[in-house]
């Protein structure tokens, strides 16, 4: 009999979808595998409007879930023996509809069950791949493997980029700008993970799973990656307390303050990001030593409460 692999995702640009058809296409005739993009009852709209975007940060960060569709009931009463988990960050945490699914009641399917993530995002997954371990925890699943694809184009391109495409709706490349996303030569090359996850899943053995997806390059870690996302999970924590404190999503009541964290944002992304390079340079040479452990530690898989 073939094993059995449910593939979980949520997408809005169908990106998502793309890199998870790649991660098993080369052994789509060696496994029964099952697609569900889970949704929530109230979509997100995509193209985005920037105020709407702006206004989903505050229950983004403070993981407040929404209400999620059902899961077909051929899936729930299916028995797989692998779940690939893929999912995209918003404001450094799981997307708000990811971690709604991952505390709904829906996520029982999980308990018992190895899992790997795979992660689609422009580059800052950290913070929002240790909330997903909790969840896992929670759900009484197993983390067996993650697997990270990043936009690999500079810093400044790939949001220029990813603004582009979030709010027109183009993923196109236009002008001088290349195309929005995860580069396609990277959605198609992450075919090679899919034997390894086989073979794991065939011998029912996942202790050296991630050892063996890492050696064909499955997480690329800088470590200055670490220290960008400690600064910045302190400043989302704070904004997204001081906006709730003005009501709910689209309360007019929080909206100037929606609007001011909007404002300080792009400031601090094309004015002080230099600024703040040079300062995680600085740190990235004291603290050298710990950082390297930090990486190695959020290539791996295994979870540690407060780490970031």
């Amino acid at each position: 009999m073939k094993p059995r692999i449910l593939v979980l995702y949520y997408t809005q640009s169908g990106q998502l979808r793309d890199i998870l058809n790649s991660v098993v296409h080369d052994i789509k005739h060696e496994a029964e595998i099952d697609f569900v993009n889970y949704e929530p009852v109230k979509p997100f709209p995509f193209p985005w409007t920037a105020y709407t975007f702006f206004d989903a940060m505050p229950e983004t960060v403070e993981r407040i879930p929404s209400e999620i569709k059902p899961l077909p009931d051929q899936v729930m009463n299916k028995n797989y023996d692998l779940v690939i988990f893929g999912y995209q960050p918003w404001f450094l945490n799981p997307a708000q509809p990811v971690t709604s699914f991952l505390k709904s009641k829906w996520a029982s399917i999980l308990k018992d069950k190895p899992v790997v993530t795979v992660v689609g995002c422009r580059n800052m997954w950290l913070h929002g791949q240790e909330k997903v371990k909790e969840d896992l925890q929670q759900a009484g699943a197993k983390l067996v493997g993650n697997i990270v694809l990043t936009d690999t184009y500079p810093n400044l391109v790939s949001l220029l980029t990813v603004i582009r495409w979030a709010f027109k709706g183009q993923k196109e490349a236009s002008g001088l700008l290349p195309a929005a996303g995860v580069q396609d030569q990277d959605i198609s090359e992450s075919k090679r993970f899919g034997h390894p996850i086989l073979t794991h899943l065939q011998q029912n053995r996942f202790d050296s799973l991630q050892s063996d997806l890492l050696q064909k390059g499955a997480v690329n870690l800088k470590p200055g990656l670490v220290l960008l996302e400690q600064r910045g999970i302190k400043n989302f924590r704070y904004w997204a307390k001081f906006i709730r404190e003005k009501g709910g999503p689209l309360d007019p009541n929080r909206k100037a303050r929606v609007k001011l964290f909007q404002r300080l944002l792009m400031l601090g992304i094309f004015v002080l990001s230099p600024l703040s390079s040079l300062t995680a340079s600085v740190k990235l040479q004291l603290k050298k030593k710990s950082l390297m452990r930090d990486v190695d530690y959020f290539k791996g898989i295994e979870y540690e409460k407060g780490r970031i």
